[in-house]
């Protein structure tokens, strides 16, 4: 390599070309001599909601495991560690990108029982029943993320199964100190587990809570143990199927025997978009996610978003006009694939996001109730977490797995000792009604057995002159999409590195309702008075999603990215 030292002017950076050069004349990485070069790494890198969670992943790729083995590993832990999303009774996606550049992504969302209707959640009257589609048995989906682990593993793993299993189930029997947040999270919500769970002591103590306090969940050391034992069937079949068909009728719920036996994750061939010289890898329907996150690039690119900076007045004006047309044709157009035609190719061509744009005037904002899906010729009518990991080979995973809710529906299944998700809110209860996250959906949302829910999540990798460069997603519910897409944005068009990216204050925007939710201190008090000056109505929140990425460097390290605004944990080698 030649290193071009000629416009170097301060000793830092002449230190670190020195320093980089030094380990690529000896073949090796600073990692391989107990070094790191702030905190870059060349061998592999776990980003993942826990810290212990993070170590195992980190564990898996020390053995000898891929970035797959690593992330069934981390799926596992995040259940024991992260009982707020990490799940077994929930679902998701991955997107996976080869270390030789071929990509796939795989669908183990929640589906709808075959008992579930389209008018499961309404009333007499036809209006929608408070909180059944959130805290009842009759919220949960068929689970999916066990499924989709076993076909993960299947396809591309290299350690044994039993071996990437084992790790949640000593987690669990043993215990582990839980952090300041989890602390916080269970007595939040010790009072609604005490409801709903009558007689139970699972995740709650007598009086708090504290940082540093041991959680052992016995119960779910044994469902792991027979997932450990028997795959796919430790948990769709036998003993633990049997827990969660019990469970369903002493709660009136939906979920069969004949639902957990039928149900079966699905390869789908990778969402695939450029933005500028960057290709765009992300997840298809039933995720909304990759169709919206791609829209909102092509929105903005032709916009110098470079030259107005990072959270100023223009850029966040242009992406919150962006962003309240890319939500309104998620209301109209986005559900199941294999339930509803849902019309990519036409969402994503670059004269129809031209023409959604040309609605946009400087002069002041487009009021919400203006803007309608978009039209075109030929069409038939908050918790969640986030893993990114990469191995030695190059080989990444971009992982969304939720519950939806933060604890689900807060019941868990008896004896099993894991929480159920409340999954099936994310379907339009009624056309025209939003759901717990605000999001509005119609037809091509609605209710049926077998049907998997639309989706939020947006898993991502992104490449750079055929290489690897990003890998990214969050939690956040709506807020996911304008999570990912602003730390895209902020590391390509901002300069960023990955931990900044992460860490720097957002926004967002979801159409309806009618404003502009910005972080605590995101934006400074003139930019503020400029947007409402121009008819925004803005509204301050604590915080937005909480992204766990990974970049690639130009040196070939790997950088990474966790969220502050959690546990969220970075290790490397």
């Amino acid at each position: 390599m030649t290193l071009n030292c000629v416009k170097i002017n301060n000793l830092k950076c002449l230190l670190l070309c020195l320093f980089t050069t030094f380990f690529v004349l000896v073949g090796c990485a600073p990692g391989q001599l107990g070094l790191n070069n702030s905190g870059q790494y060349r061998n592999g890198m776990v980003v993942c909601a826990y810290p212990d969670a993070a170590q195992v992943g980190l564990d898996i790729l020390k053995k000898g495991g891929n970035a797959v083995d690593a992330a069934v590993a981390v799926q596992f832990a995040l259940t024991v560690t992260l009982p707020e999303a990490g799940n077994v009774g929930g679902g998701g996606f991955m997107v996976y990108r080869a270390g030789d550049g071929k990509t796939s992504t795989l669908d183990f969302r929640e589906k709808g029982p075959a008992a579930a209707n389209v008018n499961m959640y309404l009333d007499s009257a036809g209006n929608v029943i408070p909180d059944m589609s959130l805290y009842t048995h009759k919220a949960s989906g068929v689970p999916g993320s066990v499924d989709g682990m076993f076909e993960a593993h299947r396809k591309y793993g290299k350690l044994k199964w039993a071996d990437l299993v084992e790790p949640a189930i000593k987690l669990a029997r043993n215990g582990f100190k839980i952090t300041k947040h989890l602390a916080n999270d269970l007595n939040r919500t010790a009072e609604q587990f005490k409801k709903l769970n009558p007689g139970s002591n699972y995740l709650v103590k007598d009086g708090e809570w504290k940082e540093g306090d041991l959680l052992v969940q016995e119960d779910l050391a044994k469902t792991f143990e027979q997932i450990r034992d028997k795959g796919r069937d430790g948990f769709y079949d036998g003993p633990v199927a049997d827990l969660i068909v019990d469970e369903m009728k002493q709660g009136n719920g939906l979920i069969t025997k004949a639902d957990l036996k039928n149900y079966h994750a699905v390869w789908r061939d990778a969402l695939i978009g450029n933005y500028k010289d960057y290709k765009v890898i992300t997840m298809p329907p039933p995720s909304s996610g990759g169709i919206a996150l791609l829209q909102l690039l092509k929105s903005v690119e032709p916009y110098p978003i470079k030259r107005w900076g990072y959270n100023q007045d223009s850029t966040i004006r242009l992406i919150v006009e962006a962003e309240r047309r890319v939500y309104a044709d998620r209301s109209k157009y986005l559900g199941d694939p294999d339930f509803y035609k849902v019309p990519v190719d036409s969402l994503l061509k670059p004269a129809y996001i031209t023409s959604r744009m040309k609605t946009f005037s400087w002069d002041a904002a487009t009021p919400s109730t203006s803007i309608q899906p978009g039209t075109f010729v030929g069409h038939e009518s908050d918790q969640t977490t986030h893993y990114s990991i990469v191995d030695r080979f190059g080989n990444a995973v971009s992982i969304t797995t939720t519950l939806n809710d933060s604890f689900g529906s807060r019941i868990f299944v008896s004896g099993a000792g894991f929480l159920l998700n409340n999954e099936m809110d994310d379907f339009s209860s009624k056309p025209g009604v939003p759901n717990m996250y605000g999001l509005i959906g119609g037809k091509a949302n609605s209710i049926q057995p077998g049907k998997r829910m639309l989706s939020s999540m947006t898993p991502t990798i992104v490449e750079k002159d055929g290489k690897l460069f990003m890998i990214v997603g969050t939690p956040g519910g709506s807020t996911i999409i304008t999570s990912v897409f602003q730390t895209i944005l902020n590391v390509i068009e901002f300069n960023q590195g990955m931990q900044q990216a992460v860490a720097s204050k957002r926004f967002h925007s979801q159409w309806l309702p009618d404003e502009v939710t910005i972080e605590k201190d995101g934006v400074d008090s003139v930019t503020v008075n400029k947007l409402q000056s121009r008819g925004y109505k803005v509204v301050s929140r604590e915080s937005i999603g909480r992204v766990d990425a990974i970049l690639k460097t130009q040196w070939g390290y790997y950088e990474g990215g966790a969220d502050p605004r959690g546990d969220d944990t970075k290790l490397g080698w």
